[in-house]
């Protein structure tokens, strides 16, 4: 697991309540399974005062249900399983998801009127970089 969160919080939070509906589409699992499997898939380590709360939510709208199962030599665990409402919302907010993301990367990444170029590195660094031939600039 990743233990540094790699993106800024605003994105995570516009995303993750579609990410945690999609990890409950693959079957009932518990949070910490959810939270590392987020991290795998790139998003950062959650914690669990932002898991557990949207998990709560999602209980009380009714999208997913709930299930103590006891543990393998350690303390039960919670298992949350998609309800046939969290299927459905699921599916539209991916839908939805999925057009904000191809509207706002249409957006982000074409180019300027101003004739600048646009870097699609993920990872750029900002300010200045140091010439290759070793001078200055």
């Amino acid at each position: 697991m990743n233990d540094t969160a790699p993106w800024p919080g605003d994105w995570l939070r516009g995303v993750l309540e579609v990410c945690v509906l999609r990890v409950l589409a693959d079957g009932p699992t518990y949070g910490y399974a959810i939270g590392a499997r987020l991290a795998d898939a790139g998003l950062g380590a959650l914690k669990g005062g932002t898991l557990y709360p949207l998990l709560a939510r999602f209980e009380t709208a009714g999208l997913v249900a709930v299930e103590w199962r006891a543990g393998e030599g350690g303390p039960g665990r919670k298992y949350y399983a998609l309800t046939d409402d969290g299927t459905r919302a699921w599916q539209a907010q991916a839908a939805r998801w999925a057009s904000f993301a191809r509207l706002t990367t249409d957006l982000v990444t074409s180019a300027p009127t101003t004739g600048m170029p646009i870097t699609t590195d993920t990872h750029a660094t900002t300010g200045p970089q140091p010439a290759q031939d070793g001078a200055r600039r």
